[in-house]
Order: C-alpha cells, then structure tokens, then sequence
C-alpha cells in the first residue's frame, strides 16, 4: 500500500480523512475498531491550523527553498519537495519544521505504509516554545525513520497550532478525533488547554502525550491523557527541600498568575509543601492584578520577614515575574517553576537574579543525558532544552506503543500497560497508573560562563548542594 499522497486543491490533513473514509487506505496499517466517526469530516474552521507539509506555521525559519518545496508538495511533485526541502536544510538546519516535511515528503515517495501521529503547537502565542517542540518531535521522527521505522512503516508528522487558545485547540482536538489514521498526539502545550481538550481525547479514544502540562488535576484525569513531564507537586516538593534544607529559609512569598492552570497549581503544590515542612507563606501576588507593583509587593513582604521569593509564573506573565526578579535586585534568594526557564530570564539575571535556583523536568547536562546531549547538538547545531526533550520522549513513546499494537486501543493498552517502556532523552519513559511521568526533576542555577562574566546559563545544582 501506498502512503497518502494529498490532492494539490485540498489540505492534506482533509485528503488523509475523505481519502480513509471514502476508499479505506491511507497510513492506517490496521482497523480501528474505534473509529470515532463514519462520516466524512468538515475541517473547514480548523484546516488553516493543520499541515503535513503544504504551509509554514513559521515562514521566517526557512529559506526561499523551503518555500518552493511547500509549493511543490501542494502539488504532489514530492521528489523536487524533497530535494527543495533538503536544500532548505543545508542553510539552516535548525528548523524542525522543514525536518518534520521532509520526513514527511520521504513517506510520501516510499511505496511502504505509513503510520501518523500529530503534534499541536501554541503557535505564535509561544513561538520559541513551539520550535523546542518541534525539534523534539522531528529528531525523534528522524531518528526512528532512519532506523526502519515502526515495525518498517515510516512515521509521519501532522503539525496543528492551536494558538494556546481553548476554543481553537478544542476544534484542533475534534479534528484529530475525526481522523482515524492519527494513531496519537504529542501536547498540549499549557495545562489548561490539555485539561479543556482531554474529554475530546477520551471520548474518541484517542492517546494524547503532553511534553509541557504539569498541572496536578492532570493526574488520573483520563486513561487517555499521559505527559512526560513530573507533576508540579515533584517540582515543589525539590524546590521546598532546597529552601528548607539548603538555604536553611521557611518564610517566602508567592508570585503567580490567576488565569493559569499550571500557575495555580504550582503555587498550592508549593504552599502545601512548605507547611508540612514547617515553613510559612508571608505573601501571594497575583500577577494578572493590573494593579500589581513589584516593588511595593516587596516592601510590604520585607516588613513580613520574607526569606525567599518563589516564581510560580507562567509563561504568559513571565514578563512581570522578572520585573519581580530586577527590584529584587539580588536581596533575597529566587527559585521559581520550569516556565521561568527562559532566555529571558538570562537576560535580566545577568545583572538582578543571580543564584536563582529551578525546578525542571530536564537538562541537557544532567546524569544520563550525555548521549543524548551529544546526539542533539550534533542534529541541531547547539544545545536544545527541556521542552525538546519531553517532545522527543512523547513521541518516542507513541512510536513504542505503536511497535506493539499500531491502533488507537493498542497504544492506549500498551502505554497503560505497568511492564511499558521506552527509551528516552535521558532516562526509560514509563508511566505511572495516573498517566504521570515516572521520573524526578532537575534544579538548575543560574550562574556566569566560564567564557565570560557577562554571560549566562542555567547549569544543574549538584546533588547534596
């Protein structure tokens, strides 16, 4: 059987679904029983949010080349898509995007079958976010490709951007849904738009593996949801260890935002964590207040005996959590959640944040990433962070579920399954009965480079430190 090859006047993503429901071939290497629908499915509010190749969520990563190869994959001519595609590469080959159409584009000249996952990005609403992303998922892709595929079919990449908006990724959800060749779903991005999408997910029985979600309502929500990311509840319980134990502090203040689910829910998880350990919480700010002043937060919380300020942000009130981080201005130590991690926050802690200590799932430096570290830098030209990393894991996830049953209620079984396993960017992926990530944090700090004083990097905290 043949892979899908998309007709030039109709989006890819649409053709795989008429093409599957009207004739019954595409990707698929099996049934699925569990088809959510029968009838052919209207993609026409979302079709402008999906692609396999025919446009770029992100034009300015690419090259002349890489336009022409998007042109000529919409026209089905897939050997010069590919070459243009390749071509695009050479001169810049940090963009997943063109790796992941390549990848695709090879599929589509290959007389094997084809097996489809999909991966929902944030878009513009996090660009850089939804690149890291993207390189975990295309040198996953890649690498699994290279090595034979999945049980000799090759692995081909949908990409959505649901803008990081809960009415648009519901829609981007349905579609998925209505796609029975789509065996699985890496995201979503925040943690309440894969809360407001899970239902979607179960009801279509459909597997969705979020690399970023660590909101603790995630755990047991649905035997469909999974991530590869610790719950926020691990992340607090280190942060707390190293406030308590190591800087020897028990009173600190909490900065977080209102409108975020992950926020919210980092900032209980941390206020738990520190009562059990005797310490106290002397100050919450909410960083949705429009009335919201940094420096008078910290002069009424300085009367209060802080000790510590804790950054339970989101990456959409980072802004104000650095202004937080610049009146601070060194006084009292900083340790925030994983969505602080940022070349932002480099930038203002060159001069005001120094020693700030986070919590994330991964580091390109920590035990057991050597290999990995080396493989990436070699793929990508530089060093790539923890969002890449839980990407990659996710989608090698799947691919292992995949290898032992390539539908829909197989990947389910096979990641439920307490004997799964696969092999990650730095450690085995399992996961635990809720659908968490079996798996620790990292604490990173920001320190100088060793190249220069006025250069930055986040480095791990060693173990005991």
């Amino acid at each position: 059987m043949t892979s899908i090859k998309p007709n030039k006047s109709v989006p890819p993503i649409v053709y795989i679904a008429a093409l599957v429901l009207l004739v019954g071939v595409g990707f698929r290497s099996c049934n699925t029983s569990n088809s959510s629908s029968d009838s052919p499915v209207n993609l026409t509010h979302v079709e402008n949010l999906t692609s396999s190749g025919d446009r770029a969520f992100f034009p300015k990563d690419g090259t002349l080349d890489k336009i022409s190869a998007i042109a000529a994959y919409k026209s089905e001519n897939y050997s010069q898509a590919e070459l243009l595609f390749a071509r695009s590469l050479q001169q810049k080959p940090n963009d997943p995007e063109s790796w992941i159409y390549r990848n695709n584009t090879r599929a589509a000249l290959n007389s094997k079958r084809s097996l489809a996952i999909a991966v929902s990005i944030p878009g513009d609403a996090d660009a850089n976010g939804s690149r890291e992303i993207l390189r975990g998922v295309a040198q996953a892709q890649t690498e699994i490709n290279l090595s034979g595929g999945i049980n000799g079919q090759a692995l081909v990449v949908i990409i959505a951007s649901d803008d990081n908006d809960v009415n648009t990724a519901r829609s981007v959800a349905s579609a998925f849904v209505n796609l029975p060749d789509i065996y699985g779903v890496v995201g979503h991005y925040a943690s309440n738009i894969t809360l407001e999408t899970g239902d979607i997910y179960t009801n279509g029985e459909l597997v969705t593996i979020s690399p970023i979600s660590s909101a603790v309502q995630l755990s047991n929500y649905s035997d469909y949801v999974f991530r590869t990311v610790p719950s926020d509840e691990i992340a607090a319980r280190a942060l707390t260890d190293y406030m308590t134990q190591t800087l020897k502090r028990k009173r600190a203040v909490i900065y977080f935002n209102s409108q975020s689910d992950y926020s919210k829910s980092l900032k209980g998880e941390l206020s738990t964590a520190i009562a059990l350990q005797g310490g106290q919480i002397v100050g919450e700010y909410d960083l949705a207040n429009s009335s919201f002043s940094p420096n008078q937060s910290l002069e009424e919380v300085a009367q209060r005996g802080a000790e510590v300020i804790l950054l339970a942000s989101n990456t959409g009130s980072l802004d104000r959590a650095l202004q937080v981080v610049q009146a601070n201005n060194n006084r009292l130590p900083i340790l925030g959640g994983d969505d602080v991690y940022s070349p932002k926050t480099l930038d203002v802690a060159r001069a005001k944040g120094r020693e700030m200590v986070l919590a994330v799932p991964w580091h390109i430096l920590g035990t057991g990433s050597e290999n990995f570290a080396q493989r990436s830098r070699k793929f990508w030209g530089g060093d790539v962070n923890w969002r890449t990393a839980t990407a990659y894991d996710a989608t090698q996830a799947l691919s292992a579920a995949l290898q032992q049953d390539p539908s829909r209620r197989g990947v389910q079984k096979a990641l439920k399954h307490p004997n799964f396993s696969a092999s990650g960017a730095s450690r085995t992926i399992d996961f635990l009965p809720s659908g968490d990530r079996n798996a620790p944090v990292q604490l990173v700090k920001v320190v100088a480079s060793e190249r220069s004083e006025n250069e930055f990097r986040f480095v791990p905290v060693p173990q005991g430190d």
